[in-house]
């Protein structure tokens, strides 16, 4: 019979991939949009970003939230909220385009819960040394809503229309929600499910408390220290190149190669597939590690290296790709490897803040959503005053690059709050 643990980080993974795959569907939704509407190539980044702004505003306080109320009650609000969130985008979009503008921004404000409650979530139902593989497995989730969204999108649009994958991930939202509420508690100590013997795993392998009891750390303390700049600097360019690639793909293979809308989804569904994958691996070889006896710190910096130099120099290669196939491998190597920042700084908070964890990483999201933002909107006002996508996939090749001599220099693994 499983262990417990693995049967709440399975369900972390299925709502991660919900939250993945709800973002997803409007990246491919906005290509007929854009076509009926007659949207420019610059106000359809205004639409693919309008869900950072509201995702930027709720990220601080669904940290502060969740280090306070824990993640199981916030993260099944968030889930509720964005899934409504969901149903009604496709009413805004055919109505009204400030509507659909208003809709997009409270999706955000839901989701932006999303991955602070799930670290939330692990912190207190895995110990330290299986955490990465915790994050790996939860995160595949996360990147197999990526493919479910590219990949479902147009065959529901083909046969129900634009409504069709926005009703269906309502309605799997909701599924979703009804057993999260039966079936987890907060804390392993809550579980009547669990084993004498898990729990004492799970406590043992606990170095520091999890919980702040609401108490928010000094503003001036949490920014007069390096280790908070490099996690938010990583943040900041791992959301930068992210949404470049999340919200741009279908649309580079429309618009660079030609490829239809269908075939385009698919294109930009393999990447995200194998990125699955490999998020796994970089967390069970940072637990292997880890467990041998290597220092946290140093695990932190190899697998965050790993993460920005190999997206840095696939984005690079794309500037040559001559076929949508050739561009496919360059993706899903970047992709693929930029997995290994899961294992880097998204595990970094827990390291030197455990108990104000979710608060830090709602900082760090916000800013990253900021640099979200400005990558969306300025990809496509480089494309349209460019003419290419060329530029601007050597400026954040630049930036994933500077990113990694920052992280080396000044992250560690050690408790700094």
């Amino acid at each position: 019979m499983a262990a417990e643990r693995f049967k709440v980080v399975a369900l972390v993974a299925v709502v991660m991939c919900l939250c993945s795959a709800d973002r997803v569907v409007m990246s491919v939704v906005v290509v007929p949009l854009a076509s009926k509407n007659g949207w420019t190539t610059s106000f359809l980044g205004i639409v693919q970003s309008s869900f950072l702004w509201g995702y930027m505003c709720s990220s601080v306080i669904g940290g502060a939230l969740v280090d306070k109320h824990g993640g199981r009650k916030v993260l099944a609000i968030g889930a509720a909220l964005w899934s409504l969130a969901t149903l009604f985008t496709p009413w805004a979009a055919i109505h009204s385009t400030n509507g659909l503008l208003a809709v997009r921004v409270f999706f955000g404000l839901a989701e932006g819960v999303a991955l602070p409650s799930m670290n939330n979530i692990l912190s207190r139902w895995f110990p330290t040394n299986e955490r990465a593989t915790a994050v790996g497995i939860s995160m595949g989730g996360f990147q197999l809503g990526n493919v479910l969204g590219l990949v479902v999108t147009p065959l529901a649009i083909s046969s129900v229309g634009i409504s069709g994958p926005f009703i269906l991930f309502t309605f799997l939202g909701f599924l979703w929600l009804v057993t999260w509420a039966y079936r987890v508690p907060n804390d392993p100590q809550e579980s009547t499910c669990i084993s004498k013997s898990e729990l004492k795993l799970i406590q043992a392998g606990k170095s520091d408390p999890c919980q702040s009891k609401g108490k928010l750390p000094p503003l001036s303390l949490l920014f007069s220290k390096m280790p908070t700049w490099a996690i938010i600097f990583a943040n900041i360019t791992n959301n930068w190149g992210y949404f470049v690639l999340l919200s741009w793909m279908p649309v580079y293979f429309n618009t660079v190669f030609g490829v239809k809308l269908k075939e385009a989804a698919w294109f930009s569904a393999v990447p995200w597939g194998t990125m699955a994958v490999s998020g796994y691996i970089a967390g069970a070889m940072s637990d292997y590690l880890i467990k041998s006896g290597y220092s946290i710190t140093s695990i932190r910096k190899i697998t965050q290296s790993i993460g920005f130099i190999g997206p840095g120099t696939a984005l690079l290669g794309l500037n040559y790709a001559m076929s949508p196939a050739v561009a496919a491998v360059f993706m899903t190597m970047g992709l693929s490897l930029s997995s290994f920042s899961q294992a880097g700084f998204l595990l970094n908070m827990h390291d030197i803040a455990p108990q104000y964890a979710g608060f830090l990483q709602g900082i760090s999201n916000s800013a990253g959503t900021v640099a979200a933002i400005v990558s969306t909107i300025a990809t496509g006002m480089f494309v349209q005053w460019l003419g290419s996508f060329q530029a601007f996939l050597t400026l954040t090749a630049s930036l994933y690059f500077a990113a990694t001599i920052f992280w080396n220099l000044y992250a560690t693994g050690e408790r700094v709050f």
